[in-house]
């Protein structure tokens, strides 16, 4: 309860509701405002300040010293080619959760299953932060083309590198969703924190599912822009 506190007061700073030198309200009136008891208020408080945002003056009260870091973003795309560009150029850190053999669940019209999917929970993480965590599932007559990179590399471009692979439709639907609690411990948000969750699928030319990969990205990671006139 006080990190979805904390998160709330964060985004104010971060909005300039509450601005660097300003003084935040009076304990009383947090617990008021956001319904929890005073302990929550204080450990939210304390978190703010461990993270340097925040700092009490005897006698004066709590005042915003700094705005949070800002954290590069990642710009969704929505060509396959741009993508896997895009993912050349990110290149995070890759850590491996879990790894063995399981079958996908499809939606209608995403395809036929192929005989037997190897399966690879990762964390990826930039210089500041995990950013995503990734439930990937590939045909596993394609993982066995090149078992290392995909255990080690970012998997849409190595499946581009794969002269054997044809990929004949790739598709992703965005969801903004909310943070569960096992995704929220990996990537230290509240649970509940906002998240957006992508659903990739890319099939081979005969409608076969080569690829599935249900990625969660912090939502302050995720940045979305269209030109609404092209």
């Amino acid at each position: 309860m006080y990190a979805q506190v904390a998160d709330a007061m964060r985004e104010r700073i971060v909005k300039g509701h509450w601005a660097i030198g300003d003084k935040i309200p009076t304990l009383p009136e947090l617990v008021e405002e956001f319904d929890v008891a005073v302990i929550t208020v204080r450990q939210a408080v304390q978190l703010l300040r461990n993270e340097g945002l925040l700092i009490p003056r005897q006698g004066l009260g709590t005042f915003v010293v700094k705005k949070p870091e800002r954290h590069p973003q990642m710009r969704v795309e929505t060509s396959l080619h741009s993508l896997a560009e895009l993912y050349r150029k990110l290149k995070p850190r890759i850590t491996p959760l879990k790894e063995g053999w399981a079958q996908p669940q499809l939606e209608a019209n995403e395809g036929k299953l192929a005989p037997r999917y190897k399966y690879l929970r990762r964390i990826h993480s930039s210089e500041v932060q995990v950013t995503s965590v990734i439930d990937a599932y590939i045909d596993e007559r394609i993982f066995k083309l090149a078992p290392k990179r995909f255990r080690t590399e970012l998997i849409i471009p190595t499946l581009m590198d794969l002269k054997e692979v044809q990929i004949g439709s790739a598709r992703q639907i965005l969801t903004i969703s909310t943070a569960g609690t096992e995704v929220a411990q990996a990537m230290n948000i509240s649970a509940s924190a906002p998240v957006a969750e992508l659903r990739r699928v890319f099939c081979s030319t005969d409608g076969t599912v080569i690829y599935i990969g249900e990625i969660v990205y912090r939502a302050d990671f995720i940045h979305v822009e269209m030109d609404l006139l092209g």
